[in-house]
């Protein structure tokens, strides 16, 4: 029980307390279909030309940068929730060719699609001398 109200006026009382509501998660899902992983991610708020999808050894990264927007002179704010800045998620997909995979981004989510890879079915006992 709380003896604190849980909204005062227009804004949650602890949020100056809390930087943590401030911070982008970038959420996202991860489904396999047709052989095939889906990396399924919200990025809302921001443009094609703001995302940036990266491939370096064996790792798939995701980077969205937004500016702050500065033309607040005359602006007196009740509430911020917009978050500006650099975000990342990453993702270890393994050796993949990077020509085969595929992303769209659309009305803030982004969508990548990443061919499996044939495991080696050749398997190999070795004999203890």
């Amino acid at each position: 029980m709380s003896l604190l109200p849980g909204r005062f006026y227009l804004d949650d009382f602890f949020d100056d307390f809390m930087p943590d509501n401030k911070v982008m998660n970038m959420n996202c899902d991860i489904y396999e279909k047709e052989g095939k992983y889906n990396v399924v991610l919200d990025i809302p708020g921001f443009d094609k030309k703001d995302i940036k999808i990266d491939i370096e050894n064996g790792y798939l990264t995701v980077k969205a940068y937004k500016k702050e927007e500065h033309d607040d002179k005359d602006k007196h704010y009740i509430k911020r929730e917009r978050v500006y800045g650099s975000f990342k998620r990453q993702f270890y997909i393994g050796d993949v060719d990077s020509n085969d995979i595929k992303a769209e981004f659309k009305d803030g989510t982004l969508r990548i699609v990443v061919p499996k890879v044939e495991e080696s079915k050749s398997k190999k006992t070795i004999a203890i001398e």
